[in-house]
């Protein structure tokens, strides 16, 4: 675990010498505060219904802008040819990034505590639903985040690998939602396949088992298939 942390050392001080990070930051929290104001002011109960979906939904939009330069940007450079001659696995280079970008992600949704904050000082919330929800952002930044280094290692263009990561995010989260239109075994599929159902089991107060093997399932089948992607590259 000792090249793990090196590259996950490596690649997070790359995120904050560079503006991205603090522009992505920026962005999400401005939006989700605007966001987190809106729906106090509609609902008009100490809450975070609503906000957290707008979360939820930011961060899909935000996470492939994280991932996009992981492994497409090396490529392009000619670096990750010097990175996997060096005493490191494909899986150490993988599984360094994505906690790099994964520690990111955690630190973009770790200020909006302070809507939680808040509500505490008041109000009177109820912080069943609001912890679950913050389990379950968790779980899916983790599938986002695998999903988006994935495409990066497919591609050597870094804008490319973000406009495809937004749309494959926006595509799962849509059909999670379009799931509820039907009860066919094709609607079940994609109930299960999209994030959407999954998701809002957590927003309820539920932690179920199925939704967090779901998450970890998939991020860990995204994972194994950037290795082998990262892998084949020695052959060519």
């Amino acid at each position: 675990m000792r090249n793990v942390h090196s590259i996950f050392l490596r690649e997070i001080r790359s995120y904050f010498v560079s503006p991205i990070a603090y522009i992505v930051i920026s962005v999400f929290l401005i939006a989700s505060g605007f966001f987190f104001a809106g729906n106090l002011q509609f609902w008009q109960e100490a809450s975070l219904k609503g906000s957290l979906d707008s979360i939820q939904f930011f961060l899909l939009l935000l996470t492939p802008v994280i991932t996009m330069r992981l492994i497409s940007e090396e490529t392009k450079s000619g670096t990750m040819e010097t990175l996997m001659t060096s005493p490191v696995t494909d899986f150490d280079v993988v599984f360094g990034k994505f906690l790099a970008a994964l520690g990111l992600y955690m630190v973009m949704i770790l200020p909006t505590w302070i809507f939680v904050l808040f509500l505490y000082l008041f109000g009177n919330p109820d912080f069943g639903p609001i912890i679950s929800s913050y389990i379950g952002l968790t779980l899916m930044g983790g599938l986002f985040v695998s999903i988006g280094i994935l495409i990066s290692s497919l591609t050597r263009n870094q804008i490319v690998a973000a406009v495809i990561g937004l749309i494959s995010l926006i595509l799962l989260w849509v059909m999670g939602f379009l799931s509820s239109y039907g009860d066919s075994w094709y609607y079940l599929c994609l109930k299960y396949i999209g994030t959407f159902d999954h998701w809002e089991s957590f927003t309820k107060g539920i932690v179920d088992t199925r939704d967090v093997i779901y998450y970890l399932s998939f991020t860990a089948l995204m994972l194994f298939i950037t290795v082998r992607v990262v892998e084949s590259r020695k052959w060519r």
